[in-house]
């Protein structure tokens, strides 16, 4: 790997980063031959990397297996140490918020949640934040020093440094500077972004969109926001405003916000009950609550008509909620959209449930942290 104008000491810390990330994203235990074709490093500077993050603890060498019918030496096999190093994530809505702590492959290991005292007072909620987070480590276990970043995902128009620029309904918020504000209560780096931009993110790392770069993650009813992504990178816009059309008065995000059904993306634990009994109304054929999916089901189509053809994703995931109901949204909107004549975009529910928002939140802090994440240097090959 060529790195003109950068020290041995740079060169080779950025080795590691590849050698790890390659670990890191693969299924199973590497081999050292694979991870030297991957990378496109010597098999020697390989063997020197593997061997420093052998002993650093980042990397296991497996038990060699012999090949059926081969006459050489068994492969070298290495697997990642996930757990070496935990990230945490924060989730904040109107109503609660919930902290992980993931190991680098998105493994949750410790959890947290609670109502918010105060969400109309940033400084409060986000001592609580912290909290969540502290009592999420705490159910993870583990050393101190294995916590190395955070992310923190919440609603509203974010920018690229993780300043909320706009909230719909409250104005407290605009201005906060969220990583700023989460390293002064947990001192390690943080980033932010909106929910459903890390719902997104989440589902191409760990969910329904691996197969797909142009992805839409939609968060539509009681609650209403979208996350693109293009080219697999997250796509913010202006001071993070893509994606936010609950602002679009011309777009009919609010006309059904408050019927029952609709209220499977609210932040309520009670009024999401409503809306699960309104549906099982529905499935047992109920002529009310049909109407009334029906209505929802038109209001969802002509959201995703008009992305269908501005965005114009090939995948779009349906989450925040609504895929507690997917077995009687997603035939219905896929049916509206085909009678619309929209282009053959692929509808699937999220496969993250409500861990979507935390998930892709720890996929950013990962990216961001990048080689100071990956921190153990190799030594010169």
């Amino acid at each position: 790997m060529l790195m003109s104008g950068m020290n041995q000491s740079a060169v080779r810390r950025v080795n590691t980063s590849v050698v790890l990330r390659a670990l890191a994203v693969s299924a199973g235990p590497t081999t050292l031959t694979a991870l030297a074709e991957g990378a496109g490093l010597s098999r020697r500077t390989i063997e020197l990397i593997l061997d420093s993050l052998v002993e650093a603890g980042w990397v296991a060498e497996l038990e060699r297996i012999p090949i059926s019918g081969s006459a050489g030496r068994p492969a070298r096999r290495y697997e990642l140490r996930a757990e070496h190093a935990l990230l945490a994530a924060v989730y904040i809505n109107t109503a609660d918020a919930s902290a992980v702590i993931a190991d680098v492959r998105g493994r949750i290991v410790g959890r947290a949640h609670r109502p918010l005292r105060a969400y109309q007072d940033p400084q409060v909620t986000l001592d609580d934040a912290a909290d969540l987070v502290r009592e999420a480590f705490d159910d993870a276990g583990g050393s101190p020093d294995r916590l190395r970043a955070g992310a923190v995902a919440a609603g509203g128009a974010i920018d690229d440094e993780g300043v909320v620029r706009r909230l719909v309904h409250t104005t407290r918020w605009e201005g906060v500077h969220l990583p700023k504000e989460l390293e002064q209560r947990i001192h390690m780096p943080w980033f932010a972004d909106n929910d459903t931009n890390l719902g997104a993110l989440a589902e191409r790392w760990r969910g329904v969109a691996a197969d797909h770069d142009n992805v839409v993650w939609a968060h539509l009813g009681n609650r209403t926001g979208l996350g693109i992504l293009i080219r697999g990178a997250v796509h913010r816009g202006l001071d993070g405003a893509a994606g936010e059309i609950v602002e679009a008065h011309s777009i009919p995000t609010d006309a059904i916000a408050d019927r029952p059904v609709a209220l499977l993306s609210s932040p309520e634990t009670a009024r999401r009950k409503v809306a699960l009994e309104r549906f099982d109304q529905a499935r047992a054929g109920d002529a009310e609550a049909l109407a009334e999916v029906d209505e929802f089901v038109e209001n969802i189509t002509s959201i995703l008509t008009t992305l269908s053809w501005t965005v114009a994703p090939s995948l779009i995931v349906l989450g925040g909620g609504l895929e507690d109901a997917a077995d009687v949204l997603l035939p219905r909107v896929r049916e509206a959209m085909r009678v619309a004549r929209t282009p053959a975009i692929e509808l699937r529910a999220t496969g993250l449930g409500r861990d979507a928002a935390l998930i892709g939140a720890v996929k950013l802090a990962l990216d961001r942290m990048d080689t100071e994440l990956f921190g153990p240097l190799a030594p010169s090959s």
